[in-house]
């Protein structure tokens, strides 16, 4: 009997401390930005990295919503007062099948994006063969751009 206890508390301890705080482990549902133009924002999102509009529930003209694969949103709202600097490693980052077709849309646009140490126009390749370039919003918010979903 002692045993059977003791592996059955062994098996909670090992799944997590939230099973048994009586709530299952926690995962991402959504990333919210502030920004200045939600026009602007929301073009740049949808034509620009290809995201998915989504219904959003305040249909108050403030929020957009969008579908980042896998049940994950960006909600974005707008609200901030001006657009800020921000570090390249605070970042989102999404994944596509060819990082390089993807930088000649944001040249095309005459968008700027950088590699992992912010040198213009230039790919990282991880040492697991993962490419990976970063490109900031119109509010300044870093997103790298990974070839890891290929």
């Amino acid at each position: 009997m002692k045993s059977n206890l003791l592996t059955a508390l062994l098996a909670l301890a090992i799944a997590g401390t939230s099973l048994a705080q009586g709530f299952k482990k926690m995962k991402v549902d959504h990333a919210a930005i502030s920004v200045v133009d939600l026009k602007k924002s929301g073009d740049f999102y949808k034509k620009i990295i290809g995201l998915d509009s989504i219904d959003e529930p305040f249909k108050d003209g403030k929020h957009l919503w969008f579908s980042m694969g896998n049940g994950v949103q960006l909600h974005i709202i707008s609200g901030a007062p001006k657009a800020k600097e921000y570090y390249q490693y605070n970042h989102i980052c999404l994944g596509t099948d060819n990082v390089i077709a993807f930088t000649k849309l944001l040249d095309s646009k005459k968008i700027p994006w950088v590699d992992t140490q912010g040198v213009l126009n230039k790919i990282t390749t991880r040492p697991d063969g993962v490419q990976q370039i970063w490109v900031k919003d119109p509010d300044g918010y870093w997103i790298e751009v990974n070839s890891a979903n290929k």
